[in-house]
């Protein structure tokens, strides 16, 4: 089996070239500020008008709908908070992984997460890391149609924390 590559960068999360993007939602799937409000601007009314369609989603749970106008052709909605409250550790690992199973769903092959729950969630970003990139690491050891699995983080401090903690990860 060929090994998923993991990408660590800097940078804007709705210019990722890779078919899904996740976004750091609310279990309301209201596109309001973040993550989703960058999401919401780029794409087009259209995502949220899907996630209208789709309604409240259990919190740890996760919702894909098209891309609009994004590079990606799709955005998993990650709902690891109630709108305007905070992301505990059980809400984002399950988020996680549930972006990860509805990518399988649809056969994506790329995949780009922020760290959620980071912004106005207030989740501790070095915490976020290692529940993130533990989640995938146990999800990439199964059969996976992914390919490339990318995390876009919005600062250089967020993208240090999770090299350092992908490093560390990789040694065990």
């Amino acid at each position: 089996m060929p090994q998923v590559e993991i990408i660590i960068l800097q940078g804007d999360i709705t210019e990722a070239d890779v078919e899904a993007v996740v976004n750091a939602a609310n279990n309301d799937l209201e596109l309001g500020g973040g993550v989703a409000g960058a999401i919401r601007r780029k794409g087009g009314p259209s995502i949220q008008e899907e996630c209208d369609r789709i309604g409240r989603v259990p919190l740890g749970e996760a919702a894909i709908t098209g891309g609009g106008q994004l590079k990606a052709a799709y955005v998993i909605h990650a709902a690891s908070m109630q709108l305007g409250g905070q992301t505990t550790a059980e809400n984002l690992e399950a988020s996680t992984r549930n972006s990860l199973l509805r990518a399988e769903e649809k056969k994506i092959r790329s995949i780009a997460f922020p760290a959620i729950g980071t912004g106005i969630a207030g989740f501790d970003t070095r915490r976020c890391a290692g529940i993130m990139l533990r989640t995938v690491a146990e999800h990439l050891k199964k059969k996976t149609s992914l390919e490339r699995v990318v995390f876009v983080l919005f600062d250089g401090q967020s993208r240090e924390i999770f090299e350092e903690t992908w490093k560390t990860l990789a040694k065990k």
